[in-house]
Parts: structure tokens; sequence; C-alpha cells
């Protein structure tokens, strides 16, 4: 019997648009929608609303969100990609400037004494795998070949092992392996994949060295820093991070204090010295890798992780002779912290079985990716079938034993992260007493709408003239209803009116700023 499947016709956006706008109660659902702040696929969620008087605990009304426009409450994604969501991202990139400017000049629950401890900006590579296409620009401007060899010569695969070529900038080849089968595609994979303890053993080796400079010279000593991650062409992560120097009190471990000030100057010297020498003592071993036999390879003893050896210690006060101020490194530095591995051309959600086959394994990303995959099969597990034939996932389905959990911890991290060439840490990541954490930004963002809202509906001027009672607690009973507009009429009106709400924003910053000038 034939059948004829009719698909589902979605009408066009500007359809969606004219019936959202002639529908009762439009201006409503634009003042509901605000609360996405522009997020392009929004998280809707459903349930009950309880308003609670913070004295007497009395729940004097419940609202129920079937009572609200389209039935549910919107709020953002906080995807930190600004390939995913441009709003979230630029939330994330704000207050990592803010988390990272703290920590330089004080600010939002850190002591302003920070602004005169010693500082270095430095950041950290990784080593080299095999040559790339790379862009040189030399000290007057001029950009140079990208590799010249004397002896042009040729690689075992009959590739040449020089370039002459001088790249633009958004050049295509940059971070491309001139031999992609010299290129040492698994320690890539494995060195992207152990990053973020190669970075964890450095701190303590740094600190190890700070407090032995403490006892030294007198104070206690310890280091503080903020930390982001960028990729580069060639498909690695490098690190940026402010590293600062403050003394400890031995009775109150959370205090923040400055050094002294008569050793600043050799204090800040040292630091640079001490950084360098923690980032050359540093190295470790991975576990064995017991080898793959869709790779051909034997088994593996492990991969040496290390740094590479360009590594840049800038002191804060003065680079390359020029000042710069606090909120420069801090926008430098958060300006980093919304990419991903679009700066290598490759931009894949998670990969799985049934999408790693659309990965391009002719491109240099792509390769990447596949050696993630295949590092990170478990050797540990067993396949096997459904009764209908259908495949057992052999990561899913299979028991949990000793040996599985220790490499779902190890290697299995590779195929996790594959989608991101191996790399699963943070991207922005802070010490303990460097500045102040995210939720306690977000705390700060959330009382300064709520006060602002409250200022429109009661009439005050300012936040100071709220009155006790006007403090209301809301507690919601809610649970996940989708992700995403409900209609692109609806995105296109809510991003729309998002967007214009920044920039009315924006022109009264700018109105506020040439004003106090």
């Amino acid at each position: 019997m034939n059948t004829t499947v009719t698909p589902m016709i979605r009408p066009p956006a500007h359809a969606d648009v004219r019936t959202r706008a002639e529908r009762p109660g439009y201006a409503r659902w634009l003042e509901h929608t605000a609360s996405a702040h522009g997020c392009v696929r929004p998280i809707r969620l459903t349930g009950t609303l309880h308003t609670v008087n913070p004295a007497t605990g009395e729940i004097p009304r419940s609202t129920s969100t079937h009572a609200l426009p389209d039935g549910v409450i919107y709020i953002p994604c906080g995807d930190r990609r600004a390939t995913v969501c441009p709003a979230c991202a630029e939330t994330y990139r704000a207050d990592t400037y803010h988390l990272i400017k703290s920590g330089l000049v004080g600010g939002k629950g850190t002591p302003d004494t920070v602004s005169t401890h010693p500082a270095v900006f430095t950041t950290l590579t990784a080593p080299s795998f095999g040559p790339v296409h790379t862009r040189a620009v030399g000290k007057n401007g001029t950009i140079k070949p990208c590799r010249m060899r004397r002896a042009m010569t040729l690689c075992e695969h009959g590739r040449p092992t020089w370039c002459a070529q001088r790249h633009r900038e958004n050049d295509r080849c940059l971070g491309t392996p001139l031999c992609a089968d010299c290129y040492d595609y698994h320690a890539h994979a494995v060195w992207n994949g152990y990053a973020s303890e190669l970075w964890r053993r450095t701190t303590i080796r740094l600190r190890r060295l700070v407090a032995a400079l403490g006892r030294r010279l007198g104070p206690t000593l310890d280091v503080s820093f903020g930390k982001v991650a960028e990729y580069q062409h060639r498909g690695i992560v490098h690190f940026h991070a402010i590293i600062r120097l403050d003394a400890r009190d031995p009775h109150d471990p959370s205090a923040v204090l400055p050094p002294p000030a008569h050793l600043t100057a050799e204090l800040t010297r040292l630091l640079d010295e001490h950084i360098a020498r923690a980032v050359t003592d540093t190295s470790f071993r991975t576990p064995e890798h017991p080898g793959n036999p869709r790779l051909g390879i034997p088994a593996h003893p492990g991969w040496t992780i290390t740094w590479g050896d360009q590594l840049v210690n800038r002191p804060l006060a003065r680079v390359n002779a020029s000042d710069i101020t606090e909120q420069q490194v801090a926008a430098y530095v958060a300006k980093y912290a919304t990419k991903s591995t679009e700066t290598t051309g490759f931009v894949s959600r998670r990969l799985t079985t049934d999408t790693i086959d659309q990965v391009d394994p002719d491109s240099h990303p792509g390769r990447l990716a596949l050696a993630c995959w295949d590092l990170g099969a478990n050797p540990h597990t067993r396949g096997g079938t459904y009764a209908d034939g259908r495949r057992v996932h052999p990561l899913r389905n299979a028991p949990i034993t000793p040996q599985r959990a220790a490499w779902r911890d190890t290697y299995g991290r590779l195929r996790r992260w594959a989608h991101m060439l191996g790399f699963g840490g943070h991207f922005a990541t802070r010490s303990r007493r460097y500045g102040p954490t995210r939720r306690h930004l977000k705390t700060i963002r959330r009382i300064y709408r709520r006060s602002q809202q409250l200022i429109r509906t009661a009439g005050h001027r300012t936040a100071d003239h709220l009155e006790p009672e006007d403090t209301v607690l809301v507690v919601g009973e809610l649970t996940y209803a989708g992700t995403g507009w409900l209609t692109p009429g609806d995105a296109e009106l809510a991003l729309t009116a998002a967007a214009k709400a920044r920039e009315y924003h924006q022109a009264a910053k700018l109105e506020c700023s040439s004003r106090t000038a």
C-alpha cells in the first residue's frame, strides 16, 4: 500500500508577526517577553508563582503561569557562546569583565587595596605538534613569509616543509598543518583534554614557590588568578591569566591583604620569575592508553603533557613601554570568554554515534574531532544488540565497572568533548580569593532590575526611597516546558523589541557620560 506523507508547512514569519500583533494584549505580551532579555532561544517554564511576605511568611497571592501570556515564563538560556546566543553571550562577557576588573581594582565585595598588589598578565601556550601555516607580523607592520627554510626539502610523505606565502589575516589555511600525515593529531587531542589539569598543577607549583618566597622575605604570600581560555587557529587552547600576589592572614584564610609596600617592586620581578619557573617545571604523564583496534596502533604508554616554549609575561603597569589601564586588560581578557571553536572553522553540537559520520575527515578540525572520538572509545565496554536488532550504545548501556569508570574520567572525556576538539574545561575561571563569583554578580544584577521595576510601579524616584513593605519574595514551583520561541514571528518581535531597548539604554549611557565629562 502506497502512503503519501504531507509535510507540515509553517506559515512565514511575517504572517506570525501580523497574527501576534493583531491579538488583544500585544503590549502585555511584549512586556512579558522582556524577561528573556533578547535571548535567541529562551527556556520556557510553567507552574505556579507564590508571593511571600518576608516578615510573616504568609502567602497572600499565588499566580499560575496559565494566566500569563503564552502560559509560560521566558528566561534566558545563559549560553556563553556568541555564535549560539549573542544576547546571553554579551551578559557572560560583561560578567567576566567585571570579575577580572574587580580582581585588579576592587569592588563588588573585593577590597580596593588589590589595586596595589603586584600582578602579571601571562599567556601560556601549547607545544608544537607539527608545523602549521602562520601569519607573522614584523615590528614595522610588514607581514613575513609563513615558513621559510634554507633547505627546501620534502617530508617523508612528499610534501614541502616550507611556505613562502604571506598569508592574509582571515586566510583559511591559517592553523592547518603543512602535512596532515606528519601532524600528531592524537597528541594534540590529548593535550586539549588534559590542559585544565596542566593548569591546576602549574598553579600548585606556583603557590609552593610563592610560599617559600614569603618564608624568606617575612610575610605569608599566596597568588590569586583569573583565567580565560582561547582557541588558536590550529585548534588548540591557550590561556590568558591575571596572576595577583596577595598577603595572607594565618588567622583569617579568606582575607585578602596587600604585601608590604616596600617590597612591591621586588615582588613584581620575583613573581614574573616564579611564573616562568612554575611553567617550566610542570609536566606529567597521562595514564596508559591500551590502543584502539580501529586505529591499528599498539598499546601506548601515555603522553607527556607540558607547556610550549612561548610564554609571555607582562607586568600590568606597563606593556611594551606604553601605559595600560586595568579596564583595558579586563576588556582584553573578557572578549575571549564568549568565543569557541569557530576560530578553527568548526562549530558543532555534541557528537554522537549518529552524527559522527557528518564530520569532514579531510579538514583539520575534523581530523581532530575524529581523533578525540577514536581515542575516547572505551575498550572495557562490550557492545551488543537489542532483540529487534538495534545496536546498544557501548558507553550508555554497559554496566558501570571500575575500569569503565576510570576510563570515563580520563580518555573517555575526549569522546564526550569531541565537538570541542577535546577541551572540556571552563573557559573562564577564578581562584577563590581573586574576585566576586558569577552568582554574586547575577544577584547584583537581579536586585538592580527588581529595584528599577519597583521604582516604576511604586512611583519612587530612586531605590533609596523604597519602604520595607515594598520588598516582596517570589517563590516559584516551575517545571521545564521547552526551549525557544513558539513561532518565528514571536522570535522576530521579541528580539526586535530587545534590540530597541538595548539601543535606548546605550544612548542614555552615552548621554550621561557626555554630561559627566
